[in-house]
């Protein structure tokens, strides 16, 4: 029976986020009206800063949760963390910035503080319980549409009467104030809350830029500007919902009641979150699993894609496994609650997505530096551009001011600070519907520099269970040899005898011990020999049943039966021999030989070619004799394999791996605990049937749901195009604003094409980001 991940923790291998820190760094941000959306604020001055390494709250800390829908960026976070930094009884923050949760661990007698202090920023806290999932929280209400509406007819009649000069200036004028009231009054609000907190966010800069325009009497423009910028935003919101759903979706692969049996012996239908461990819960055909469990009774086919990414239905009996969220396809089943609702395989999946949402890749790191430097560059060059020109040439000052009120509203980053967040929330959403889970931005855009992966052997490549491969009838042997090498093997518990005993049942042979076995005799005087095998006598002849090393001490090899077990072990079979005596106990002559190996797995030769297509080589590390090490290795197709191999050994092979080859990274594939030293050297570890095991889906950088290998080369692939994708989408949001940059410059940009390149460039990232949410294969 093989040992599931036990990992050591490493530095490479937490679920931290990268704003999991106490409060020690002090920023200014900006802040959302309700239901509002990273459109209206991702393009900061300053973006939260980087934060310290993850430090664990201090004990008796209560922890709190807020759901906080005005809380999409690390413009927002910044500004909550200079709030709430500093305030007696706060000890550390946590932000989930895309599901909107701020977990608060404090010292306070109640959250008020807390929620009062959060209102001040313009934003509104809604406790969440314990045990609550965000989306427990009731949505918001949502944003009417007819002020837009409204703003945009008068917005369009003040660009008429413009147009046609009717009224002279006071008609387009007043129309124009009209529908910058109604529309952009929101804007103006945040505006004015990131300023008076030392931030130039996109609501500043906006509102800046719309009043410069009508102090120039730019007064139509201005509006169209306003309803634009505000249009613009709400679809963004709308784009950026769709990402949150993505981790949504998974929440709702769970049903929310589930059929609980009574101490009458009746049935009732109850919240799945009011069920307690132990309770009997009825599953018919079709329904989902509503929590974790264990088959009592029935058998039936279950549909475990969600949580494990296996293509087809796995059969279930008395004594399986149910997973959360799975489906039901055949008969009725009874089953056994092994965890709370909130503690299922499911919930700690999604909680393991949301948790890595906020482990920030490098391409996004990157990202948020550079946000740092561009807005505040760009908007000393509108300066420059509204100043120097006039007073170095005596240029047209309202000229070179539009100028600069146009530079503006170009100098917001936002299509470039949400591109990376989006894109990485939708490729770990897609890879954790295919029982893939990543955890972290860092360990996906990782996968796709692996140059070298090494595997353990059983468990990995083979399904870790000895199955008997080979049967040998030697000249003189009577026909009751497997029955009583059977007898013999089924008084063992080695995993050689059990696959002897499982090979003799599945072939009809009963032991001549068994119930069903006749008048054939029982095994008699059994003594196991440790080390070597067992001894019994049968119809008072003794028998041996055992390795190579117990038939060489009792004198019975030869070398044609040398030549024989050399052939067999060199294709790494462990031999298993019966050999009989005479009524003293002296041995006689070797009745039959068995040859008993780990069988490989269907998917692992698949996988490993489908490595090497991707470029990356193959090396097992397997604690087996380095023939049965080559053999397996030869089988699958790896590159390298050594044998003999000790946990503290596995461990210096990646050493040496990666001091010898040092392009690229390296991955290690494990599901013991003798890998765990591996692991943790390696660049990515990988867990293999993590589907159940707490520890192995807290610990690993990637847990494999099943014991599929396929998925590796899966989460490469979907790493190099989650890479491309990010690529695209910092060049798109920098091209963009470098056209529009030097249009504006050159004098042919207008106010209303800044608002369409910023804003439809956000929207065209979002876009292209979303697209992964089903890219993997």
């Amino acid at each position: 029976m093989r040992t599931r991940l036990t990992r050591i923790p490493h530095p490479m291998a937490r679920i931290s986020t990268d704003s999991d820190h106490s409060t020690h760094h002090h920023a200014h941000g900006h802040p959302h009206a309700p239901a509002s959306c990273c459109g209206g604020g991702c393009g900061p001055v300053s973006v939260a800063p980087e934060p310290a390494p993850p430090m664990a709250p201090p004990p008796g800390a209560t922890a709190s949760r807020f759901r906080i829908e005005a809380m999409d960026c690390p413009t927002e976070e910044a500004l909550i963390r200079g709030k709430l930094d500093g305030m007696p009884g706060v000890a550390a923050l946590q932000f989930n910035l895309m599901q909107r949760v701020l977990t608060v661990h404090h010292a306070l007698p109640s959250t008020e503080p807390i929620v009062a202090a959060i209102a001040g920023v313009g934003m509104r806290a809604e406790p969440l319980d314990g045990d609550a999932t965000p989306d427990a929280a009731p949505p918001a209400a949502t944003t009417p549409w007819w002020p837009l509406a409204v703003g945009g007819a008068a917005a369009l009649a003040a660009e008429a009467f413009d147009w046609f000069g009717v009224g002279g200036v006071w008609p387009p004028a007043l129309l124009a104030l009209a529908a910058i009231a109604v529309a952009g009054l929101g804007t103006y609000r945040k505006g004015w809350i990131a300023l008076r907190n030392g931030n130039l966010n996109i609501n500043a800069l906006m509102s800046i830029a719309v009043t410069g325009a009508v102090l120039i009497g730019h007064w139509p423009e201005a509006a169209m500007v306003m309803v634009l910028f505000a249009l613009a935003e709400r679809i963004e919101a709308a784009s950026l919902e769709r990402a949150r759903n993505a981790v949504r979706g998974l929440m709702a692969m769970a049903p929310e009641a589930a059929t609980i049996r009574q101490p009458d012996g009746g049935w009732q239908t109850m919240p799945a979150a009011g069920v307690a461990v132990g309770a009997v819960a009825r599953l018919r055909p079709g329904e989902r699993v509503a929590l974790d469990g264990r088959v009592l009774r029935g058998q039936s086919a279950v549909d475990q894609a969600p949580i494990t990414g296996e293509s087809v239905p796995i059969d279930k009996g008395p004594g399986d496994p149910l997973f959360a969220g799975s489906i039901n396809h055949g008969g009725e089943l009874e089953y056994e609650v092994t965890a709370l609702a909130s503690g299922s395989t499911l919930a700690r999946i999604i909680h393991a997505v949301e948790a890595a949402q906020g482990r920030r890749a490098p391409m996004q790191r990157f990202v948020d530096r550079f946000a740092r430097i561009y807005t505040p560059v760009v908007f000393a060059l509108a300066v420059a551009v509204a100043v120097l020109p006039p007073l170095m040439t005596g240029g047209d000052w309202l000229g070179w001011v539009y100028r600069a009120l146009v530079l503006l509203v170009i100098a917001c980053p936002c299509a470039l600070v949400i591109s990376t967040p989006v894109t990485i929330v939708s490729a770990l959403a897609a890879a954790a519907r295919h029982g893939i889970l990543v955890k972290g931005g860092a360990y996906l855009e990782q996968a796709r520099a692996l140059r070298w992966l090494a595997l353990d052997k059983t468990g990995t490549i083979t399904h870790g269970r000895p199955e008997q491969t080979d049967f040998m009838l030697l000249p003189g042997a009577p026909n009751t040899v497997r029955a009583i090498a059977a007898a013999l093997a089924g008084r063992s518990d080695h995993p050689v005898s059990q696959a002897i005993l499982r090979a003799a049942r599945r072939d009809g042979v009963a032991p001549c011990d068994a119930a069903d076995a006749g008048d054939a005799p029982a095994i008699g005087a059994f003594e196991a020999l440790p080390g070597m095998g067992t001894t019994g006598k049968v119809d008072g002849r003794q028998y041996w049943l055992g390795n190579h090393k117990l038939i060489h001490d009792l004198g019975l090899c030869s070398d044609a039966l040398e030549a024989r077990l050399e052939a067999l072990e060199r294709q790494g079979r462990s031999v298993v021999l019966l050999a009989t005596g005479d009524a003293q106990g002296r041995p006689g002559n070797v009745l039959a030989i068995f040859a008993v190996a780990d069988t490989i797995r269907d998917s692992s030769r698949q996988a490993i070619a489908e490595l090497h297509t991707l470029g990356v080589r193959t090396l097992m590390l397997s604690g087996d004799n380095p023939h049965t090490a080559r053999a397996i290795a030869d089988a699958v197709g790896i590159d390298e394999a050594r044998g003999n191999q000790l946990p503290q050994d596995k461990a210096d092979a990646l050493e040496r791996l990666a001091s010898e080859r040092a392009r690229g990274r390296i991955g290690m594939v494990g599901d013991g605990i003798n890998d765990a030293p591996a692991l943790a050297r390696a660049d990515i570890g990988f867990a293999m049937g993590a589907a159940g095991t707490d520890t192995a889906i807290e610990t690993a950088d990637v847990a494999l749901m099943d014991d599929d290998l396929r998925k590796i080369p899966a989460l490469i692939r979907l790493s190099r195009r989650t890479h491309a994708v990010l690529t695209q989408n910092i060049a798109l949001a920098l091209g963009i604003k470098a056209v529009f940059l030097a249009l504006t410059v050159a004098g042919m940009g207008t106010m209303w094409m800044a608002v369409f390149a910023d804003m439809g460039a956000s929207l065209l990232v979002v876009a292209n980001g979303l697209r992964l949410a089903r890219a993997i294969r």
